[in-house]
């Protein structure tokens, strides 16, 4: 029982993304958020579980990325989904809108960039491309800015063609050959986390003022910060 303790809680992951999913349908943005935040916490301790116990295994790694498929995959389409359907004033709002469809290729990449992730042995203390947990929260943060009105920031986001155009740049990152910070600590030290620490601590005065929109604003800067100092990632950071 102790040994599947671990894939247990990988599943509870996949239990709190589907549930966001029913949330996000209902346009209970808030609700939805909180099921994801509860994702990022089961993604996170299973993997600290099943090291601490020692119980690594194929099947683990395996359901890993299933669960996380729906929580990190499916779940940034449906909110841009949902975004997508908000942007057309005309739209009727029930049922299925064909135009908002096109969220859903975020998902797709979303599932292949999970897929090579599996078989990439490069990524082991660093990412190549964006990670879908930070893909999720950069997505999660500009859904939860319209809804709560943050600086009205919905005038700029409810634009189909920027809608549009943040699915194919995501789904590009997502798979692009870019290396960008792993954002585990797993050594007690100020260089190997310098980077993590950094974007916690500027992540404080982030949510003072912007709320929400600084989930977005911080993913942004951990790409900006990958991209400007990729040597010092295969330094090792």
């Amino acid at each position: 029982m102790i040994r599947q303790l671990p894939n247990f809680i990988t599943l509870c992951n996949l239990f709190c993304g589907c549930c966001a999913l029913l949330y996000i349908q209902q346009g209970a943005l808030p609700t939805a958020a909180w099921f994801t935040a509860a994702s990022f916490g089961f993604d996170y301790l299973d993997g600290m579980l099943a090291r601490a116990l020692k119980v690594h295994s194929d099947l683990g790694k395996q359901l890993d990325s299933l669960a996380d498929v729906v929580s990190f995959g499916v779940v940034p389409g449906a909110l841009l989904y949902h975004l997508l359907c908000l942007s057309f004033p005309d739209a009727t709002h029930t049922g299925v809108q064909i135009a908002a469809l096109p969220a859903f290729v975020l998902s797709m990449f979303s599932a292949l960039r999970l897929g090579k992730f599996n078989l990439d042995t490069r990524q082991t203390d660093y990412f190549i491309g964006l990670s879908t947990p930070a893909n999720t929260l950069l997505v999660l943060g500009l859904a939860l800015g319209v809804h709560f009105e943050i600086f009205e920031v919905q005038q700029w986001v409810l634009q189909p063609v920027l809608l549009y155009s943040l699915v194919a740049l995501l789904s590009w990152l997502l798979v692009a050959e870019i290396p960008m910070f792993g954002m585990k600590i797993k050594k007690l030290d100020w260089r190997s986390n310098r980077i993590p620490l950094l974007l916690l601590v500027l992540s404080i005065p982030a949510f003072y003022f912007l709320h929400a929109l600084a989930l977005t604003a911080m993913v942004i800067l951990y790409i900006l910060f990958s991209i400007v100092f990729k040597h010092e990632i295969y330094r090792g950071n």
